[in-house]
């Protein structure tokens, strides 16, 4: 039976899980190891958070990073098979949950100073998560967004939203099931925010050292309704 987009991203989470921990831990995604992971960290730190929310944690790594600094840091992710991996290695708070069991399970997860999306709103209807996430947020806290940098990731492709498929090619053997992401332009990322009420503070787009060519977009915002 043939699976919608939504249905086959969430399938490449489970299905590629020890391929994307192999990649993540043995620092094989060129991106992650020279620029992304040090921007989202870096970020993460400079809000002085005590407690950090981490949605679509995958296998732990950035609550683990942020452990280390005393933070307090909770993952989520919708993928069985990472939070497992996950807790394997830390004893840290995981939590099995989907983006659209967040807004139920706001009471159990309590308030966060620093909201956290790293490379995690890859679905179409983003709109319900965002506006989910408010509830979530302490008094003064920041939500931050990483994710592909429209201008780089629009390939050879047409500049405007649209579902798009990522092969994995270069990141290391394992990755069975290919993924369907949705692909955002700046003007519509920054519309969606603010349709769903969030002010940005900043925003950033850190270089490739070599090519000094913009590999991630960086948002830090906060709460339009309080």
């Amino acid at each position: 039976m043939q699976r919608d987009h939504r249905e086959q991203l969430n399938f490449s989470w489970q299905a590629n899980a020890d391929a994307w921990t192999a990649a993540v831990r043995e620092q094989r995604i060129e991106s992650r190891r020279l620029v992304t992971d040090a921007a989202i960290l870096r970020a993460i730190l400079a809000c002085e958070p005590k407690r950090v929310l981490d949605i679509g944690c995958g296998e732990g790594w950035l609550c683990r990073g942020l452990m280390a600094h005393g933070i307090e840091a909770v993952g989520v992710d919708a993928s069985a098979p990472l939070i497992e991996v996950a807790r394997a290695v830390c004893s840290g708070h995981y939590r099995v949950c989907g983006y659209a069991e967040l807004e139920a399970q706001a009471a159990m997860l309590g308030r966060f100073e620093v909201l956290v999306c790293n490379f995690a709103l890859l679905e179409e209807p983003l709109a319900p998560v965002l506006r989910s996430l408010h509830g979530l947020l302490a008094p003064g806290g920041s939500l931050l967004i990483q994710t592909i940098h429209p201008w780089s990731a629009r390939g050879e492709g047409i500049y405007q939203d649209g579902w798009r498929v990522e092969t994995f090619a270069g990141f290391g053997e394992g990755f069975n099931e290919p993924m369907p992401w949705f692909f955002r332009t700046l003007e519509s990322w920054l519309t969606l925010l603010a349709e769903t009420g969030w002010r940005l503070q900043w925003l950033q787009e850190p270089l490739h050292p070599d090519s000094e060519q913009p590999v991630s977009l960086l948002l830090l915002l906060t709460s339009a309704q309080r």
